[in-house]
């Protein structure tokens, strides 16, 4: 609004200089990019990074398989951290245990699951996500995580086209007030010599 009031100002001023027009056409420009071109490239930007997302995501899905297994017995060594079982909540929360499960494929595995409920204990059922072979693999992302990191991305792109914007206005602005500088240093160096000067039109 501001930019367009200083528009309808300048373009009707008598002592408008050249500068000051400009000035107001990229402010007006500036703020009709911020209104409309940066939503649309935040929208596009988190849409096409949520699509990419998904379709990771149903990769991942389709490769590795939610394995019910039993707790064997709590474990006193360090997991690895290559696994987890439920989400990254209960991977910082859990604690290491030695499970069974058999894979999708029939064979059969025994080993240290590093990220198992908290409660866990020897006969309990736990889910661990395993990949073709029956081998403990990492969670893979839910889609609620997706959304959020496509949303993010979205944001992150309006947020830096804003920034563009706005540094590009004002590295404008600041060249057009050097020139107003350059200028007004002219008129006072050829009025200088004759300021004051009787008859010199002072």
């Amino acid at each position: 609004m501001r930019a367009v009031v200083g528009l309808r100002r300048w373009r009707h001023n008598p002592l408008r200089r050249k500068t000051d027009l400009v000035e107001a056409w990229v402010a007006f420009a500036a703020a009709l990019l911020q209104l409309l071109a940066v939503p649309a490239l935040g929208w596009i930007c988190g849409a096409l990074t949520d699509d990419s997302i998904q379709r990771t995501v149903r990769a991942q899905h389709a490769e590795l398989h939610r394995t019910p297994a039993v707790v064997v017995v709590r474990a006193n060594t360090p997991a690895r951290d290559t696994a987890d079982t439920e989400s990254t909540t209960e991977r910082d929360k859990g604690n290491p245990v030695i499970a069974k499960w058999t894979a999708a494929d029939g064979s059969r595995h025994t080993e240290i699951v590093p990220s198992a409920p908290p409660t866990a204990r020897a006969g309990d059922t736990i889910h661990v996500w395993t990949d073709g072979l029956g081998q403990l693999a990492k969670t893979p992302m839910d889609l609620t995580t997706a959304h959020t990191h496509a949303a993010l991305a979205g944001f992150g792109a309006a947020a830096v086209a804003t920034a563009l914007i706005e540094s590009g206005r004002g590295l404008i602005v600041w060249r057009l007030t050097r020139q107003r500088y350059a200028r007004l240093d002219v008129a006072w160096a050829q009025a200088g010599p004759d300021w004051g000067r009787t008859g010199a039109g002072s």
